[in-house]
């Protein structure tokens, strides 16, 4: 899979690509990201990617021009699945959305930051739009962060454990089951005797019923 991001803080970005489970993806050749400077397609000598709103309001704009450009560029080399744009007044993320994403060839991510992006971008240029929640960041950068991870770590031969993905929360519209390591005992805190019994199908049913009461205690809105 390739990845690749347009954004005006490039440096951002490169730490959480640099560690970890990305790492290894791009260590295996499975996941390519690809950071695009869109100053690097800015108007002018100064390089400009955004101005003032029309009708006047507090916030800058990045305008449809370098993002074009840039886009334009990208599309002349490849073909791409989607062209997604990270901003909170979007559908927020959620498994079901990584899961489909990641079966996907090349995609590209556009960072919004300022007040957000001319509207003519999102009406004819982006085929998808994302949020990772009912909040606002400084910018799209670490959204898209966000976004990466939560798609690379479900390529095929990136986790150690290729059914580990499998298990997580979200993954059947529940959230995981509490899980425990050794020691078996700790102050008095003891592991539940089911799961050191050894009999998988009761481990395998206990840890169903564990996961749709926490579900129902903390997210009963995914039961609906």
């Amino acid at each position: 899979m390739r990845i690749d991001i347009i954004t005006v803080l490039p440096g951002l970005l490169e730490g959480p690509f640099s560690h970890s489970i990305l790492q290894r993806a791009k260590d295996k050749g499975l996941l390519e990201v690809h950071l695009h400077d869109l100053r690097a397609f800015g108007l002018g000598k100064h390089q400009q990617v955004d101005d003032t709103q029309f009708g006047g309001g507090a916030g800058m704009v990045m305008m449809i021009e370098p993002i074009d450009k840039c886009i334009s560029q990208l599309k002349s080399e490849r073909d791409y699945d989607e062209i997604i744009y990270m901003t909170p007044d979007a559908t927020v993320l959620n498994q079901k959305m990584a899961n489909n994403l990641s079966l996907k060839k090349n995609l590209i991510v556009l960072c919004g930051h300022y007040k957000g992006v001319d509207q003519r971008v999102r009406d004819k240029i982006i085929t998808m739009e994302i949020s990772i929640g009912d909040f606002v960041l400084s910018g799209g950068e670490l959204a898209a962060a966000v976004l990466v991870d939560s798609i690379g770590r479900l390529l095929p031969g990136v986790l150690n454990d290729a059914t580990s993905a499998l298990f997580d929360s979200f993954q059947d519209n529940l959230l995981s089951y509490p899980v425990y390591t050794r020691p078996s005992a700790y102050k008095g805190e003891e592991v539940p005797d089911i799961l050191l019994s050894g009999h998988q199908a009761n481990i395998e049913k206990w840890r169903q019923e564990k996961a749709i009461l926490r579900t129902k205690e903390i997210r009963p809105d995914l039961l609906d």
